[in-house]
C-alpha cells in the first residue's frame, strides 16, 4: 500500500508541507480567475493573468535550475515560502485598503509564477533525494494525492469563501499556508548525497545541464511528452471559468465544485495509476489514460450540463494526474541526480512557454467564439502528446523506460 511510504518521517513531513502549500495555492489560484472574471466579464483578462504567471516563471528558470542543483534544496523551498507568504500578506493589505485594482492581481500572479516555478524544481529534486528508486512511484503516487487534496480542498472551500468572505480572505489564507508549510519542512532531516560545486559559475552550472539534456535527445523528448498534462491543465484552468458562467450558466460555487471534482480525479490517481501499471504496463496505462483525456475533453466541447461537467472534471484530474505520476517516476529513474534541478527547470521552461502563448490566445478565442473551444484544443493537445510518445514505442530508450518501471515498485 503506498501509505506505507508515511511511515517514513521525511516523506511524512514533505507530504504535510505539499498538502498545506497545494491548498493555499489552488484556493489563491482559483479564488483570483473567478475574482478578475466577476469584475471584468472579459475570459480574455483571465488568460491574460495566467500568461503573466507563467511568464514570470519561464524568465527566471535559469537561475532556478542552477539554484536547485547547487545548494540545499530543503532550505530553497523554505525561503520560497516565507517569502510569498509575506509579499501576499502585503497584498492583502493593499486590497483591504483600496480595493479592486487589476495590478494588484498582476503581481500576485507574477509572484504565483516565480514562487511555483522554483517549487517544482526544488521539491521534484528534493523527493529525488529523500526516497530510494524502488520507493519513486508510490512516492509519486503520493505526492499525487497531497497535490491533489490541496486541491481538492481549496476547490470545495474556494468558492464559498468567495461568494460569503471575499478574495481578501483567500489571499490571507494562502499567506498562513505558506508558514504551516514552511514548519513541516524544518521537521525533515537528511544528508545530501548530491556534491555541488559552488565555485562554479551560474552560466557555466547552466550550461552543464543542457549538456547532459542535448546528450539525451530522447530523454529530453520524454520530458516533453511529460509536460503536456501541465499545459492541459493550465488550458483548464482558463476555460472552466467562462465555460461554467457563459455555458452553464452557473456561479462561483459551481465553478468551485468543478474546481473539487477535478481535484478527487487526481487523488483517485495516486490510488490507481501505480496498480494500474502494474497490471499492463506502464507503457500501455500512460497510453489508457492519454485516451481517457482525448475522448472527455472531446465530449465536453459540445456539452451542457452540470453534472457531464463534474463528471469529466473527474476524468481529466484523474487521466492527468495518472500521467504524471508515471511519467514523473520515469524521469526520476532516469535523470542523473546532479542533473535533476536543471533538466526539471527546462522540461517546466518549454511548459511555461507553451501555457504562456496558450493562455492569452485561448481566452481571446474563448471571448470570440464559445468557452467550448478550449477544450477541443486540450484534447488536441493530448492527442498530440499520444502520438508523439507512440512514435517512441519502439525505440531503445522506451525499452529502458519499461525496464525501469516493470519492477516491484509498481
Amino acid at each position: 500500500m503506498i501509505y506505507k511510504m508515511l511511515k517514513g518521517r521525511n516523506f511524512r513531513n514533505f507530504f504535510i508541507s505539499d498538502v498545506t502549500q497545494g491548498f493555499g495555492v489552488g484556493m489563491s489560484t482559483i479564488g483570483a480567475n473567478w475574482f478578475l472574471l466577476d469584475q471584468t466579464g472579459s475570459a480574455t483578462a483571465v488568460g491574460l493573468l495566467l500568461a503573466i504567471n507563467v511568464i514570470a516563471g519561464f524568465l527566471v528558470f535559469p537561475l532556478v535550475g542552477t539554484l536547485t542543483d547547487k545548494f540545499n534544496r530543503k532550505a530553497i523551498i523554505m525561503w520560497t515560502h516565507l517569502t510569498r507568504s509575506l509579499l501576499i500578506f502585503i497584498l492583502t493589505a493593499l486590497f483591504f485598503i483600496n480595493g479592486f485594482h487589476t495590478i494588484y492581481l498582476y503581481i500576485f500572479t507574477v509572484i504565483n509564477g516565480i514562487g511555483w516555478t522554483i517549487y517544482m524544481s526544488a521539491s521534484r529534486s528534493l523527493i529525488q533525494e529523500i526516497l530510494t528508486k524502488d520507493e519513486y512511484v508510490n512516492g509519486n503516487s503520493l505526492i499525487e494525492v497531497s497535490l491533489q487534496v490541496g486541491m481538492f480542498m481549496a476547490g470545495g472551500v474556494s468558492g464559498l469563501l468567495y461568494k460569503y468572505l471575499g478574495f481578501e480572505i483567500i489571499l490571507l489564507m494562502n499567506s498562513i499556508a505558506f508558514i504551516v508549510s514552511s514548519i513541516a519542512l524544518i521537521r525533515i532531516t537528511y544528508k545530501s548525497d548530491i556534491v555541488t560545486e559552488n565555485k562554479e559559475s551560474f552560466l557555466k552550472n547552466f550550461k552543464g545541464g543542457l549538456s547532459y539534456l542535448n546528450s539525451q535527445k530522447l530523454l529530453f523528448i520524454f520530458g516533453v511528452v511529460s509536460i503536456i498534462p501541465l499545459v492541459s491543465t493550465m488550458i483548464f484552468n482558463v476555460v472552466v471559468p467562462s465555460y461554467v458562467s457563459d455555458s452553464l450558466h452557473a456561479d462561483s460555487v459551481v465553478f468551485g465544485m468543478t474546481d473539487m471534482f477535478y481535484g478527487v480525479g487526481g487523488l483517485a490517481s495516486g490510488f490507481l495509476a501505480a496498480p494500474l501499471a502494474k497490471r499492463v504496463s506502464s507503457k500501455y496505462a500512460i497510453f489508457l489514460f492519454f485516451i481517457t483525456a482525448i475522448i472527455i475533453m472531446t465530449i465536453l466541447t459540445i456539452n451542457a450540463y452540470i453534472a457531464i461537467l463534474f463528471i469529466g472534471s473527474f476524468l481529466i484530474g484523474l487521466s492527468n494526474s495518472s500521467l504524471r505520476i508515471l511519467m514523473n517516476s520515469i524521469l526520476m529513474k532516469l535523470v542523473d541526480k546532479r542533473f535533476m534541478g536543471r533538466a526539471m527547470s527546462v522540461w517546466m521552461a518549454i511548459s511555461l512557454l507553451f501555457q504562456a502563448i496558450l493562455a492569452y490566445s485561448l481566452g481571446s478565442l474563448v471571448d470570440y467564439f464559445s468557452p467550448g473551444i478550449g477544450f477541443l484544443f486540450m484534447g488536441i493537445l493530448m492527442l498530440l502528446g499520444f502520438i508523439i510518445f507512440g512514435l517512441t514505442t519502439h525505440s531503445a530508450f522506451l525499452k529502458q523506460v519499461n525496464e525501469e518501471t516493470e519492477d516491484r515498485a509498481l
